[in-house]
């Protein structure tokens, strides 16, 4: 089998994946955008959390041109990215209890912000106690996984629940248990990922709702442009200055 053929399945594994998100995710994609759009409009703050690949998708949504200033980046140390040293490190931070706990003590998180979750597997100890202390803080959960893993696999939190447990809205990215996409005869592990493409498509999707929402209330939506076009920094300065109390990558 040629390289192109399996470039080609990649895509249409991807496409299809896409295009059941789109159609059966519908309804939670608007209220999860409804739900930024009446948080920025109360004067609230918007978080994104994610642990190692997961992370990306929250990355993503933050400091980005064409998306929501008011976004920040929630970071735990260790398993943010894999910077870390060792790689399998940021994955055994995941399984540690009351790591999240003490993270959201010494966050600005407070009532009536929004905090997305993104977890593909939602089993793990950190994203779990994430939104359940989040919600006893009285913030609004969004929580970003695959739910097969909850029917699949055992959750890793000492309460045997998953992520998909402890949230307002749930966004289900469809993705199989084990992330991957392809296989081959020769080749004796699955491979081929598509939870980055399908997440980060599925939080655009709903940050593009809350910028519609907010212009149908009259409100201008807070967002950034490229800094690459003409224009484009002194636009998002005065963007900066005038929500400044509610962006903390800033500073």
């Amino acid at each position: 089998m040629g390289d192109g053929k399996l470039a080609d399945q990649y895509f249409d594994a991807a496409i299809d994946l896409l295009r059941r998100v789109r159609d059966e995710d519908a309804e939670p994609i608007a209220a999860a955008g409804n739900l930024l759009a009446d948080t920025v409009a109360a004067g609230g703050r918007l978080f994104a959390f994610g642990a190692g690949h997961s992370s990306l998708a929250a990355q993503d949504i933050v400091y980005r041109a064409g998306g929501l200033a008011l976004m920040n980046l929630l970071t735990v140390p260790g398993v943010v990215g894999v910077d870390v040293m060792p790689a399998t490190l940021g994955s055994a931070l995941e399984r540690v209890d009351g790591l999240a706990s003490a993270v959201l003590e010494s966050s600005p998180l407070r009532e009536g912000d929004v905090l997305v979750i993104i977890s593909l597997s939602g089993r793990n100890a950190l994203p779990v106690e994430m939104a359940s202390k989040a919600r006893e803080l009285g913030v609004h959960v969004i929580g970003v996984t695959s739910v097969a893993y909850a029917t699949e696999t055992t959750s890793r939190h000492v309460s045997g629940t998953y992520l998909k447990d402890h949230c307002d809205i749930v966004l289900d990215s469809r993705i199989p248990v084990g992330d991957a996409e392809l296989t081959l005869d020769n080749v004796p592990a699955p491979f081929a990922p598509a939870s980055t493409v399908v997440t980060t498509a599925l939080l655009q999707a709903v940050l593009a709702t809350a910028a519609g929402s907010l212009a149908e209330r009259g409100i201008e939506p807070p967002l950034l442009r490229s800094g690459n076009v003409d224009g484009g920094l002194e636009w998002n300065s005065k963007v900066m200055q005038q929500y400044g109390d509610r962006i903390f990558y800033r500073h």
